[in-house]
């Protein structure tokens, strides 16, 4: 009888959405949007080049491995020629489809001819795949593809512990009730469906922040988002490192995942408080060390950054003056974007406010409108932000739809609102 290893180790990563195209940079800084073109698939050679340094048994891609159902070409085949560098090394990879690149819409230019050692996982039916290693059953690998972007049905309630030895892991991309990040709510689950598989390792996609969400202890499996692979926009769980996570097992036994950096470009964002500037030389300069620093952090890579100008001063009259904003947003990008790596400043958000503002609890007219804000419902939020995000052109709704799509984004857009309009009063007095 075959003895199985005492350890080995496996990969686990999600969400690579290759090909992103980051359109709306192109116009502006053509050499920026072909480095965030470029990131997702440099993203996906690190994490090969991961698995192959550790000489992990396996790679597990949860889901999204394309940005759409297009499927670019460019995409497909540098996935492809991935998987074979990892056959080539005698690892495994275990691949399913998520809501961005589902098996039954979009186009394929490469039917059934995966490299050895590949399993893409059909959507409809769960499909338990056995992992060995010199003849003795090291692990077993089950999963389940989308069929359709819209899918709603439960998947985790379709895995199951299998029989036989090694580690029992299930690939699923799905919403888990509560995780973070507010992502749309396809093949929904909960905590207590993935425990229910009574499986060791729940390798999830979707979220696109690293989490978590349970581990050993009490029977529980470990339950796992790694995040994305590559940040594709300023939100906030896009910021901050992006990889994948190393798996190690001891005598079957799943050690804590540990997470490693992949990615190209860093997306991040700065703060800063105008009451301490008293002119905009200062504020500029303030910014442009911010972005230093910013570089400085992100470990010899990229960084696309947007600053957040908040707090209570003098310039915030001046900051609604007509194009101003544009004005320093050119300024700060023409002293950081030819830097390699670069600083590409996405954007400066104005969210300061009147030395003075109108105070709460009067029953005036300002004290009425913080009322309606603070009473207003998410759903009547959602309800009324959709309505006026379908008058927009069409070229535009996606972006507006992403940029409502969580109850946090609502939020942060009403209390922006409350701001400006709270701000104008008071200067109006």
């Amino acid at each position: 009888m075959a003895e199985r290893p005492h350890s080995f180790s496996f990969v686990h990563a999600a969400d690579l959405h290759l090909d992103t195209p980051f359109s709306g940079v192109h116009a502006v800084a053509p050499q920026v949007a072909t480095a965030l073109r470029d990131a997702s698939l440099a993203a996906l050679d690190a994490i090969v080049d991961l698995a192959i340094s550790r000489s992990a048994a396996f790679v597990l891609f949860a889901g999204d491995v394309y940005d759409g159902a297009e499927r670019g070409l460019r995409a497909q085949l540098r996935f492809r020629d991935n998987l074979a560098r990892l056959s080539r090394s005698g690892i495994a990879s275990f691949v399913v489809h998520g809501n961005h690149d589902p098996v039954e819409s979009g186009w394929s230019a490469l039917g059934e001819g995966w490299p050895e050692g590949v399993t893409v996982f059909r959507p409809h039916e769960v499909t338990v795949v056995p992992v060995m290693h010199d003849g003795a059953q090291i692990a077993t690998v089950q999963g389940i593809s989308y069929a359709r972007r819209d899918t709603a049905e439960n998947l985790a309630r379709l895995l199951t512990r299998p029989d036989g030895d090694g580690v029992h892991i299930g690939l699923l991309h799905c919403n888990v009730e509560g995780a973070p990040g507010g992502h749309a709510n396809y093949a929904p689950c909960t905590l207590d469906d993935l425990r229910a598989t009574r499986l060791d390792y729940l390798a999830l996609g979707h979220v696109h922040e690293r989490r978590i969400l349970a581990g050993p202890g009490a029977g529980d499996p470990w339950v796992v988002y790694p995040g994305n692979s590559q940040a594709r926009s300023p939100r906030a769980s896009e910021r901050g490192a992006k990889g994948a996570v190393v798996v190690e097992v001891r005598d079957s036994v799943v050690l804590e995942p540990e997470f490693v950096a992949c990615d190209q470009v860093r997306f991040a964002e700065v703060a800063v408080d105008v009451a301490e500037f008293s002119e905009f030389g200062g504020l500029a300069s303030e910014l442009a060390a911010l972005a230093e620093e910013a570089r400085a952090a992100a470990d010899g890579r990229s960084v696309v950054l947007r600053g957040v100008l908040g707090g209570r001063g003098g310039l915030h009259r001046d900051l609604a003056r007509p194009g101003l904003l544009d004005e320093l947003l050119r300024h700060l990008r023409d002293g950081s974007g030819a830097l390699n790596p670069f600083v590409w400043w996405d954007a400066i958000v104005d969210e300061s406010a009147a030395e003075t503002e109108v105070e709460a609890g009067r029953g005036d007219f300002a004290d009425d409108l913080l009322a309606i804000a603070a009473a207003l419902e998410d759903e009547h939020l959602a309800a009324a932000l959709a309505a006026l995000a379908g008058e927009a052109p069409r070229p535009l709704r996606r972006p507006i739809d992403e940029l409502l799509a969580t109850r946090e984004q609502r939020e942060s857009l009403l209390a922006a609102a409350s701001r400006l309009a709270l701000s104008e009063l008071g200067g109006s007095r």
